[in-house]
């Protein structure tokens, strides 16, 4: 006769451990949620917008190293190569150059400088490289290069402005306001420009225009100016006449004022003094060519 078994006990406690693990496991995952939904409480994103941002920095990620690895295998140059190729295919690259704002300076030295752009296609023409070459021409304060679709390369010019002619051993050289040297020119085509001279000279142009603005009644009779000593100026007036003026801005231009107006009263350009000195405060000393060499001869007369 069979005997039958019964496993029913040891069966209860087999579902009552899973059921103690299990709400276990509960309460663990709702301290951990309450833990991780008091942290996110803090933040000021909600869940949804949190999801969003780290979808993107796993998009981003990828994104990046995908270029990474195309770059590795040159693919963005080929594809540049491929975008070139069809945009000269299709008419877009450069048949013209278009040059504006020169004046004064030979036009021929900037077409000199992008020549070698023509018949390029637009999308390899370098702006940056072609501005910072044209910045290298003596004459050129600034410029701007633009593409204008679909085939010309647009140069606009910034010309610097010539003051002064600066007197160097053997040779006269345009300079702008602030001593830049723009191209030697000759006596004859610096006719009527102001010439400066001395070491230090070409730097101190600005500040000479301030100096003779003191005096615009002045201003128009000056041709030259020496820088002295890197301190003072020695003006010359058309008259071939000579001032020495004291070191110093105001006192230089008070000399100056001062001078002015004495020319104003007593006529002291265009006369016999060749020479006046206001480096002294208070006085003025004036030279007459002859005039010491005649003094000696009637004193030894009179002896």
């Amino acid at each position: 006769m069979a005997e039958t078994i019964n496993r029913k006990g040891k069966g209860v406690r087999r579902s009552a451990a899973a059921q103690s693990r299990a709400a276990t496991a509960r309460k663990a995952k709702a301290k951990t949620s309450g833990a991780v939904g008091g942290a996110l409480s803090l933040l000021p994103f909600t869940e949804d917008q949190l999801h969003k941002v780290f979808l993107a920095i796993i998009l981003g990620g990828a994104a990046a190293l995908a270029w990474f690895v195309a770059s590795l295998a040159g693919v963005p140059a080929l594809a540049q190569a491929q975008v070139a190729a069809i945009a000269s295919d299709a008419g877009f690259e450069v048949r013209r150059v278009e040059v504006t704002g020169v004046e004064r300076m030979n036009e021929l030295k900037v077409y000199e400088r992008v020549l070698a752009e023509r018949d390029r296609p637009m999308p390899l023409v370098d702006l940056a490289a072609i501005r910072a070459d044209l910045l290298s021409l003596s004459w050129v304060e600034d410029a701007r290069v633009s593409r204008q679709l679909p085939d010309t390369l647009a140069i606009d010019i910034v010309e610097r402005t010539p003051r002064a002619a600066l007197r160097k051993p053997g040779r006269l050289v345009l300079i702008d306001g602030t001593g830049h040297e723009l191209e030697p020119v000759t006596e004859a085509n610096a006719k009527g420009m102001l010439k400066v001279s001395g070491p230090g000279a070409a730097k101190q142009v600005a500040a000479l225009d301030t100096l003779l603005d003191a005096a615009p009644a002045l201003k128009p009779q000056v041709t030259e100016a020496e820088w002295v000593g890197n301190r003072r100026w020695d003006i010359t007036f058309k008259t071939g006449q000579v001032l020495a003026l004291p070191h110093g801005d105001d006192p230089s231009a008070g000399a100056l004022v001062q001078f002015a107006r004495l020319d104003g009263v007593n006529r002291l350009l265009g006369g016999k003094v060749a020479a006046f000195d206001m480096r002294a405060p208070d006085r003025i000393y004036m030279r007459i060519p002859g005039r010491a060499e005649k003094q000696a001869l009637e004193a030894k007369g009179g002896e």
